[in-house]
């Protein structure tokens, strides 16, 4: 009898231990989890400032290089797709697309003295450099905590318990486009 209650209290006891970590490993994961979401927050935010902006910028630039329409076109269309995203893998994509056309823009502006030196234009461009720095700040951000979060899902045991509880890697990260270490060329 006193051997079955030993038995029995030390399976308990073990019990417990595994139960507090499995509780204790699937709070922690629960919490890099809404870490990402928060993450990728500040990033929706930081595309959403951008996006807001060009408009204004792309209205500037209208009027001093008419027949500049497809790079304008092609800004306001980048614009649309990344406004019209909904998953962090499009925006990303979305983003990827404003980048390259917001480049070709900025060349395009080079081409034109009387628009570099408008008030308008240069608040415009530095709003826009400023949220570029909040985005690449975001973006790394959101990396670092997507890497923590796929990272800790990978560990023992804390893969038992992520695999048990339905946590997924998250494969959504920023990457630098092939071409966009290519730097636009600027003639003059």
């Amino acid at each position: 009898m006193k051997i079955a209650l030993i038995v029995i209290a030390v399976l308990l006891i073990v019990g417990l231990v595994f139960g507090g970590k499995y509780v204790s490993t699937y709070n922690q994961l629960q919490t890099e989890r809404e870490s990402v979401k928060a993450a990728w927050s500040q990033v929706d935010v930081a595309l959403q400032r951008r996006a807001d902006l060009i408009p204004n910028l792309v209205e500037t630039v209208k009027g001093y290089a008419k027949h500049e329409e497809k790079a304008i076109d092609d800004v306001a269309s980048a614009r649309a797709a990344l406004v019209g995203a909904k998953t962090p893998s499009d925006r990303i994509a979305a983003n990827s697309q404003l980048d390259g056309a917001l480049g070709r823009l900025l060349v395009i502006v080079e081409n034109y003295p009387n628009l570099k030196a408008n008030e308008n234009f240069l608040r415009l461009q530095d709003e826009l450099a400023g949220t570029e720095n909040r985005i690449a700040v975001e973006r790394r951000k959101y990396n670092e905590t997507v890497q923590s979060y796929n990272t800790k899902i990978q560990l023992f045991p804390d893969n038992i318990v992520a695999s048990m509880s339905g946590f997924q890697r998250e494969d959504a990260y920023f990457k630098t486009e092939p071409g966009a270490r290519t730097a636009p060329k600027v003639a003059f």
